[in-house]
């Protein structure tokens, strides 16, 4: 459906491609992976026709549609999100404004003489538009946004008011109405919550064109795609199978590739040294000769690529008491609505309780309570005896000074520390020579979330309260976090909509319900063997 062949491209002074080629075939569910910054937007420009190649060509089946989510939404406002979503579909939706139109122009009395055509293109348009579905468009784009967790309150409401991650939402909503021949998902789950991440991954299952999409959560991406294509370098390989696969076939190529470059180092190493020894010798100069033209002609084993990996390897925490956080009879809630009556809940040393609950079940406020950025309307919240906290919310990234560079902020925080240690922390989550020079407001999200990290984690506390902590971050930078808070002796209170974290991290489970709030000791992974399911109120 899609050929890439031989594609080379240069953004400025980088090069993103050198005589790459790759293919997706129709019906392929394709998952494309690669550090940030490798070119996988590029490489879906490129497809969209938005950039060209420098060299080589990018070729598509003719007559086929293109849908592309991509995390520039740009603007919308002036019109329902079903409105929005709609007019996203395809060629239905031009159809559609011409049959309002013809039906405006049929109420004009001004237009009594045209009538009779009017009312003849208004058959075939409305055939048309049936012939293409348009009747049941609405509700087929109803369903969509409530599988991305809209209120019927919210799909009608003017989509202006709406913020980024919504309007996320409704750009991706229109990608999947439209049901193009290929679908190409930069991100996708970005923004959502897990139910809305659930449904989504059935949609993407059971969807039957060609999928080729990035992701920065492992387990949604797993479920989904077939085969992964690799950028690094500037070149794009290809693995059958899905992303678990794709680690450890890379893993292994690693290791042979590495076992390789070793032999051929070995043995030229000795060659050398035959030639150094026997080089003024007149009686060996033949033999020299020869060996000094057959090294010219070997293919040198290149060694393996080295993925910069970021270690999150930050010091122990200090003990704090048994009884890390205590909430005695905590009322609260907004205006007429109630969140929590009477809720007794306590974290103790060394747990970690993940906390899960659809949208608007009081997720981030109970994490607000305990980190006393909100108050309780009645009842008690109490930290205890010897309780570092160090609170992890969306908002913090948002409280950066965007005209400090990296390096200055962490300077500001920690003014005692000196620049060896700071050099060494701002190298751990990611900042490495120029990068500590950037201005915080040019970060991107990810950099401004391992920031916010790395100042809170560089005296580490021995309470963690994180909400959504993996929002931003990459592949590769998620797993590191998790590396470390697996080692991590303090206790955690997290929400996270990212499952690997959640069954990586958690041994217990808070459960908030219409129902009530239920307690569940084991992990996440637990929990879903005994509930039988991956988010309140989702069933398989």
């Amino acid at each position: 459906m899609i050929r890439l062949d031989s594609i080379s491209k240069q953004n400025g002074h980088q090069i993103v491609f050198i005589e790459a080629s790759a293919v997706l075939n129709r019906g392929e569910k394709v998952g494309l992976v690669g550090p940030n910054g490798a070119g996988k937007t590029t490489l879906f420009r490129l497809i969209t026709g938005q950039e060209d190649p420098d060299e080589g060509q990018v070729s598509s089946d003719r007559g086929i549609t293109i849908g592309y989510f991509s995390q520039d939404v740009g603007e919308m406002a002036g019109r329902s999100a079903v409105a929005e979503v709609m007019d996203g579909a395809g060629p239905v939706s031009a159809v559609a404004a011409e049959l309002a139109d013809l039906e405006t122009a049929m109420a004009d009395p001004e237009r009594a003489d045209e009538m009779e055509d009017i009312i003849e293109r208004y058959g075939e348009v409305q055939g048309r538009f049936e012939e293409l579905g348009g009747y049941a468009l609405e509700g087929r784009a109803r369903e969509v946004l409530a599988g991305l967790s809209f209120s019927q309150e919210k799909m009608d409401g003017d989509v202006g008011a709406l913020s980024g991650g919504w309007k996320m939402r409704v750009a991706l909503a229109r990608i999947l109405l439209m049901r193009p021949d290929v679908m190409l998902l930069d991100e996708p789950s970005n923004h959502l919550d897990l139910e809305s991440l659930i449904w989504l991954e059935q949609f993407l299952k059971g969807y039957d064109g060609a999928l080729m999409m990035t992701s920065h959560d492992r387990e949604f991406m797993d479920r989904i795609v077939t085969k992964i294509v690799e950028i690094d370098g500037g070149t794009l390989t290809t693995y059958s199978g899905g992303y678990e696969f794709y680690v450890q076939q890379r893993a292994l190529a690693e290791k042979q590739q590495q076992a390789q470059f070793d032999r051929q180092q070995a043995m030229l190493a000795k060659e050398l040294k035959f030639i150094e020894r026997f080089k003024a010798r007149a009686s060996h100069a033949a033999q020299v000769q020869s060996r000094v033209k057959s090294l010219e002609k070997i293919d040198r084993v290149e060694p393996p690529k080295r993925r910069q990996t970021i270690v999150f390897d930050f010091p122990p925490a200090p003990r704090s008491g048994e009884d890390v956080a205590t909430l005695k009879n905590v009322d609260k809630g907004y205006g007429a609505r109630t969140i929590y009556e009477g809720l007794n809940f306590q974290v103790r040393r060394r747990e970690r309780w993940c906390v899960m609950g659809v949208n608007g079940a009081g997720k981030s406020t109970l994490l607000k309570l305990i980190a006393g950025s909100s108050e309780p309307d009645r009842g008690t919240v109490a930290l205890g005896a010897s309780v570092k906290m160090g609170y992890f919310a969306q908002h913090a990234m948002d409280l950066l000074d965007g005209e400090r560079t990296v390096f200055q902020t962490l300077e500001d925080h920690f003014p005692q520390a000196g620049i060896g240690p700071l050099r060494a922390l701002s190298g751990c989550f990611g900042f490495s020579g120029d990068d500590v020079e950037k201005k915080c407001r040019v970060l991107s999200g990810g950099e401004k979330a391992r920031l916010v990290m790395a100042l809170m984690l560089f005296d580490p506390p021995n309470f963690l309260v994180l909400d959504e902590p993996t929002n931003h971050l990459d592949l590769m930078t998620k797993e590191m976090l998790i590396t470390a808070l697996s080692n991590y002796e303090g206790a955690m209170l997290f929400v996270s909509h990212d499952r690997h974290f959640l069954a990586a991290l958690s041994n217990r489970v808070l459960e908030l319900t219409p129902d009530g709030i239920h307690q569940y000791g084991g992990g996440y992974t637990e929990y879903v063997e005994r509930t039988g399911q991956e988010a309140p109120g989702l069933h398989p």
